[in-house]
């Protein structure tokens, strides 16, 4: 697929992160622009495929753009802007008395996904990519990978879907309407694999993080997440019980932090004790 040529002047910078950076359309409003850094051609050909395939199979999410190219050679995709959303962890933020409410729309949002099989010969089983992660981590031993692996591998399989970045900040909504943004991860497998996400954003984060990145002090993020387990996992469970069940699900994301930082998180990894000892 050829990307299409545009020229950034009718763009203006509005965020970034990891991968690359975000731009609003100054002359249309209903576009963003979702831009590489230097270097990456495949990934946003790869994250625009996926994207429409997983629109395609009906998960709310908005539609796919199109693939582009500017004049100075970066690559990234165009999208269609759901204009006046919030995402849940934005609308926590800015109205802290209703976490119970926004949590438990996120938790509906959530099961409703973990709920749709997908054609697994489509999509990648999240299995494989935290296989993918631990080989390549420099900072386990072979022992502990070894024992991480067997985690991996003894959870049981499910062939529904996962969004693979399952931050509060990655679902949004305006009115009746609700989306998933930034499948670039989506795969399938067990939904706990996905959960481990929301209480890394929750309870693991340090407090500056949560404050910069979801807008919220981390005691209002932790109601949020007890909201929200409630929601999931049901009333008749205890807190304990489900973070028991989910603190190494939320610990693995260690592989994909360290992946992208370089350096190990050891803040991160106190739910791999259950797993290693």
């Amino acid at each position: 697929m050829k990307p299409i040529k545009i020229s950034l002047k009718d763009y203006v910078l509005f965020g970034g992160g990891a991968n690359g950076e975000s731009y609003d359309c100054v002359s249309d409003p209903s576009l963003m622009l979702k831009l590489y850094f230097p270097g990456k051609i495949q990934q946003p050909l790869d994250e625009m495929l996926l994207a429409r395939k997983v629109y395609d199979m009906g998960i709310p999410t908005p539609e796919p753009g199109e693939y582009v190219v500017t004049e100075d050679g970066r690559y990234g995709i165009r999208f269609h802007r759901i204009l006046g959303k919030k995402s849940y962890s934005r609308a926590t933020g800015d109205n802290p008395e209703k976490v119970e409410q926004y949590a438990r729309e996120f938790a509906q949002m959530c099961l409703k996904l973990h709920a749709t099989h997908v054609d697994t010969t489509q999509f990648e089983n999240v299995k494989d990519r935290y296989y993918r992660l631990l080989a390549a981590n420099p900072f386990f031993t072979s022992d502990e990978k070894e024992k991480i692996g067997k985690f991996i591998a003894d959870t049981p399989d499910e062939d529904t879907a996962i969004h693979g970045d399952l931050q509060y900040s990655n679902a949004i909504f305006v009115g009746d309407k609700r989306y998933f943004i930034d499948l670039g991860d989506f795969c399938y497998g067990n939904h706990l694999f996905d959960v481990g996400m929301v209480y890394l954003c929750c309870c693991l984060s340090n407090e500056d993080f949560i404050e910069e990145t979801f807008h919220m002090p981390k005691k209002v993020a932790i109601q949020f997440w007890e909201y929200f387990a409630k929601a999931y996992f049901g009333e008749d469970k205890s807190l304990e019980e489900i973070e028991r069940l989910i603190l190494p699900y939320a610990s693995l994301k260690t592989l994909i932090v360290e992946r992208d930082t370089g350096r190990p998180m050891p803040e991160l990894r106190v739910g791999l004790d259950l797993i290693l000892k």
